[in-house]
């Protein structure tokens, strides 16, 4: 086991193991750290810990010390001198008439080099700039050509759907994308509608390939000729994500149905007409198809499923009543009415003579509208008021 630490140079770059030279790190602390540029200012994104020898690919480099005051004053000064020398190298660009289109500038550590990243569609010929750079800068100079998803890493941006750039914020590198993946992904050739500001395909189409070769694999391929539970047919659309295909029915041609892809025995795959000689078995046979919790009982449609998801999740008053233990006897509503174990409203003149006879004992109940002066329990005085010409409450029970 070896103990290191992870750092990253930039924001949303590669992440690198360096020994910690038995210190301790914690994230968001600065570290310098010695690279094949030189010395260099990085952030430590992952704290000390231990991993196996057979992980590592090439022999650590010790981290040189923590970042201090002074270090991080001085990556900020850098900062500040990118911009300027930002500045002048787009005016001699401009005064050589290169092909060239300047992305950014970065100072080493120790203000020793100055290297210039750019993009160009060819070849460009820069050794007059580097001498008049040279001469205004008094430092070492360093060009480097990168590609448009180098660019769109570096500048950042937010792409179509409206969230950063996933190179400029996770990505440590770039994956191959290929047309391929939009065709099996069943999406719109368009280019506009599936490359991203940087005019390349969108790395995000690499993300559920695999899934989506997965379902492909036990889909049948589209203007197949396959047995479904109601007849034969031909394969005439494919819903990958629902595992559905919609078949187009030998008896119904006219009115396509829509079977799951375990319902379909697929007897001539691709774009295949009807074998010679093929026999239709029997629909008593074709029937066997059809997946059980559908045989003998109409197919569940979209619709239901939803509606039995949402019932599930939030149950009706009934549900819930009925739910309920049945040592606990019904609650009473907001006008001090009972209610049954079913969750139903009894009416008055249903309540057993043993509790009516209590109500009017304590005068809180009324058992008509025309008795006046009594209030009902746990009601609001301002809701219900008493009717005009009342007098208090009475001495015994109505009749």
């Amino acid at each position: 086991m070896v103990e290191i630490i992870s750092i990253r140079f930039k924001n949303g770059g590669k992440e690198y193991y360096f020994n910690p030279n038995g210190e301790q790190f914690q994230v968001g602390e600065g570290v310098i750290v010695e690279t094949s540029r030189g010395m260099e200012f990085a952030q430590c994104v992952s704290g000390n810990s231990m991993v196996e020898e057979l992980e590592l690919t090439a022999p650590l480099r010790p981290v040189v010390r923590k970042a201090t005051a002074e270090d991080v004053r001085l990556v900020e000064r850098n900062r500040e001198r990118e911009k300027q020398a930002f500045a002048i190298c787009q005016e001699k660009i401009a005064e050589h008439k290169l092909d060239m289109k300047l992305v950014s500038a970065e100072y080493s550590f120790d203000g020793s080099k100055i290297l210039f990243f750019f993009t160009s569609e060819g070849r460009v010929d820069f050794r007059a700039l580097v001498k008049d750079l040279a001469g205004a800068l008094h430092t070492r100079i360093e060009l480097r050509q990168i590609g448009v998803r180098d660019e769109a890493k570096m500048l950042g941006g937010l792409g179509i759907c409206g969230k950063p750039f996933c190179c400029a914020q996770f990505l440590d590198e770039f994956q191959p994308v290929s047309i391929k993946m939009a065709k099996t992904q069943n999406l719109s050739l368009n280019p506009t509608k599936i490359s991203g500001t940087c005019g390349r395909l969108m790395c995000c189409l690499k993300y559920e390939q695999e899934a989506y070769e997965d379902l492909v694999k036990r889909a049948p391929k589209q203007e197949s000729f396959v047995e479904t539970p109601d007849g034969a047919g031909t394969v005439c659309g494919i819903n990958l994500l629902r595992q559905t295909a919609q078949v187009r029915l030998e008896n119904d041609p006219d009115s396509p149905k829509t079977y799951h892809n375990c319902e379909l025995c697929v007897i001539r795959s691709g774009k295949g007409k009807r074998p010679e000689g093929y026999v239709e078995p029997p629909l008593e046979e074709l029937a066997k198809l059809r997946r059980k919790e559908e045989s003998g009982a109409a197919a569940v449609t979209e619709e239901d499923s939803l509606a039995a998801a949402i019932e599930a999740a939030f149950p009706s008053r009934e549900q819930r009543q009925k739910e309920r233990p049945s040592g606990q006897g019904g609650r009473r509503n907001h006008r001090g009415r009972s209610r049954g174990e079913g969750g139903e409203q009894r009416p008055r003149e249903d309540r057993p003579a043993k509790e009516e006879a209590v109500s009017q004992n304590l005068g809180q109940e009324r058992p008509s509208q025309e008795r006046s002066g009594d209030r009902r329990p746990n009601v609001s005085r301002r809701r219900h008021r008493r009717p005009k010409g009342g007098g208090g409450k009475p001495s015994g029970p109505q009749e």
